[in-house]
């Protein structure tokens, strides 16, 4: 409200009509009679004038009570933008346990929704028009797009997307080490854990590979054969330390085989069939891996003694390439690894 402008022209319209009443229409004096008391005779024309400025007086206090009440509610109205800002900033960033109290009842309906859900901002949005928000919409993006951004000013836990996306792209940059990723995995994803593991094991040693075993997979177990006694990155490991890395997987009867192939070339014949019996009393799943071996090895003589304790309808392929071996019939055992065994 024009408080100053309202003065000036109030006070204007008060002098105006005094003068108009003290020049036009009467040079007469009045005294009041106040309880007894006579006051001094005063013109005509400021007794006309008094009311006007008890009215403007009154109407002053009027238009400044209520312009203070307003103050106070847009004060509210700010402070709950505010605090609306903040959970836009809080929920672009997806954390955790939000309840953000407001003030006024507009505010607080958009402000429920804001706490109770994330923002996945557009690739095209830039801006927003609130510096705290633009700023995070800039790391946002470039997060995005596989940079290395500083978050530590943010108080992100370890577990928060945002916090994890920013950790692979160190990781995918070489700021962290995979051994790094492991030591730490409470505070990465298992995806990113698994993916730092399948290239920790291209050169790490077998203790090592142990400590990380809950990480182990069929992928990375065949990397850790490939390494048994070769020309790169070899590795020396005994058929008990195997045995402790592939229990931690679920292999099937093809697995077992891919596992003979790949050792076929860098262990010597015992340990292999001795893996490979061991292998069997825990899953029966591995003597396809055992019988792989033999008829690689071309040991027909435990072949034929092992496939004649079996019943009719077990290992019923390796039975077949046994008979195409009486007739003279020569192929190569890896054609096993293109067939399905079960």
């Amino acid at each position: 409200m024009y408080i100053k402008r309202y003065s000036i022209a109030a006070l204007a319209l008060i002098l105006l009509v005094g003068w108009y009443v003290f020049a036009f229409v009467t040079h007469d004096t009045y005294s009041l009679n106040f309880f007894g008391v006579n006051l001094p005779a005063l013109p005509i024309a400021v007794y006309i004038t008094v009311p006007l400025l008890v009215l403007y007086l009154a109407s002053v206090f009027h238009m400044s009570y209520y312009s203070i009440i307003g103050s106070f509610k847009l004060r509210k109205f700010q402070k709950d933008y505010e605090k609306l800002s903040l959970s836009i900033h809080d929920a672009l960033l997806q954390k955790e346990g939000r309840n953000t109290v407001y003030k006024t009842e507009r505010y607080q309906t958009i402000g429920k929704l804001l706490d109770n859900c994330t923002i996945v901002p557009d690739d095209s949005l830039e801006s927003i028009g609130i510096d705290k928000v633009d700023a995070l919409i800039e790391k946002l993006t470039a997060l995005k797009n596989s940079e290395v951004v500083d978050l530590k000013k943010l108080n992100l836990p370890f577990d928060n997307a945002i916090a994890q996306q920013n950790e692979e792209n160190r990781y995918n940059k070489g700021e962290i080490l995979p051994e790094v990723i492991l030591s730490l995995s409470d505070r990465h994803p298992a995806a990113l854990c698994q993916e730092a593991f399948y290239k920790f094991i291209i050169d790490a040693d077998m203790a090592s590979i142990e400590k990380y075993k809950q990480y182990i997979d069929k992928k990375s177990i065949f990397v850790v054969l490939e390494r048994i006694n070769s020309d790169i990155n070899p590795i020396e490991v005994s058929n008990e330390s195997l045995i402790v890395l592939i229990n931690e997987i679920d292999l099937d009867k093809n697995d077992f085989m891919k596992m003979a192939s790949i050792i076929g070339s860098h262990m010597i014949p015992e340990q292999r069939m001795r893996l490979f019996e061991l292998l069997g009393e825990i899953d029966e799943d591995a003597y396809y891996g055992y019988l792989y071996t033999l008829f690689d090895l071309e040991m027909f003589a435990p072949v034929d003694e092992f496939l004649s304790n079996s019943s009719a309808d077990e290992y019923v392929q390796f039975k077949a390439y046994r008979a195409l071996k009486e007739c003279n019939k020569n192929f190569n055992v890896k054609l096993f690894l293109a067939i399905d065994c079960e």
